[in-house]
């Protein structure tokens, strides 16, 4: 009988990191949403007033579904915001529309990781879906071949996850000197900033920790098979 101990001791551990950095980030998120910015800055109001401070008039700005499902959308030059971020005037909402500000600045600057994640999201999507079937398949019918395309595949997608840090860490440090630069929060405030988008740094790290997980211990059992 095959046990999967490698799944208990490499990926149980970060779905378990990622299990606290989301209650992390909802529980700082939670806090900072009940305290008013003194400027009575909604996030709509933050986003829109950053991005005319860097000239970028191109961007629209909408409201999304959700709670945390705020994000830029490059390909359609769109900053959307959840209910709770665009039209709350709180230290949260306006940190994070800060911080979605900060992907447009990317995207307008063409700065290197934003261009070569957005590249990377076709393969990533492939790789995340198909490549550990292929690579299981392969390990069950004895495939060297099938093993390597699945490993290769969900590879793409491990990439896309280590892409993704530099960005959102470089989107965060963009909105504390947005934020502080554009005088739109006191300096009290944007502590209280740096702790919410600290909390959602770290769900990123933790799914990237869980692929690279996920991959290796495709890997070892391809070895332990073969």
């Amino acid at each position: 009988m095959f046990f999967d101990y490698y799944y208990l001791i490499l990926v149980v551990p970060t779905l378990l990191l990622s299990l606290w950095a989301q209650i992390m980030v909802k529980s700082a998120f939670a806090k900072y949403s009940e305290i008013p910015c003194s400027r009575k800055f909604t996030g709509q109001d933050a986003a829109a007033l950053l991005l005319r401070a860097n000239r970028i008039s191109n961007v629209r700005i909408e409201q999304v579904g959700g709670s945390l499902t705020d994000h830029y959308d490059p390909s359609k030059k769109i900053l959307r915001l959840s209910g709770p971020v665009y039209g709350k005037n709180s230290i949260a909402a306006v940190g994070i529309a800060a911080h979605e500000t900060g992907h447009a600045l990317q995207h307008a600057q063409h700065w290197g990781p934003l261009v070569l994640r957005t590249g990377l999201v076709p393969l990533a999507n492939i790789g995340s879906s198909i490549g550990p079937w292929l690579a299981i398949a392969g390990i069950f019918f004895s495939m060297p071949l099938l093993i390597n395309i699945g490993i290769i595949f969900f590879g793409c997608a491990v990439l896309f996850y280590l892409v993704t840090l530099p960005v959102e860490f470089n989107a965060s440090s963009r909105a504390m000197s947005l934020l502080r630069d554009n005088n739109v929060l006191s300096n009290d405030e944007l502590k209280g900033v740096r702790k919410v988008l600290t909390a959602a740094a770290l769900t990123y790290v933790a799914s990237a920790l869980t692929a690279i997980a996920s991959l290796l211990r495709l890997i070892l059992i391809s070895r332990r098979r073969q």
